[in-house]
């Protein structure tokens, strides 16, 4: 996660689907080819952002976990 980060979502503690639903209208609020990256503490965000990914134009560049906490980049798609 080299690339620096053009909008920052910060959605610990918020439950699904929420962390998702709030990183959609986050992507929208982005030109094609932007940073978004999602701090979130939902245990099922893994499959979610995963799933959401696969089924859409963006791209999910990257995620971790430390502890109770999921990292993901996303790179806003056309």
């Amino acid at each position: 996660m080299k690339q620096a980060a053009d909008l920052v979502l910060d959605a610990t503690g918020l439950d699904c689907p929420m962390p998702l639903l709030k990183a959609r209208q986050a992507l929208a609020s982005l030109a094609e080819g932007q940073y978004l990256y999602v701090i979130c503490t939902d245990p099922g965000s893994w499959r979610d952002f995963e799933s959401f990914a696969a089924h859409t134009a963006h791209q999910l560049a990257g995620r971790r976990q430390e502890g109770d906490t999921w990292y993901y980049v996303l790179i806003k798609g056309c």
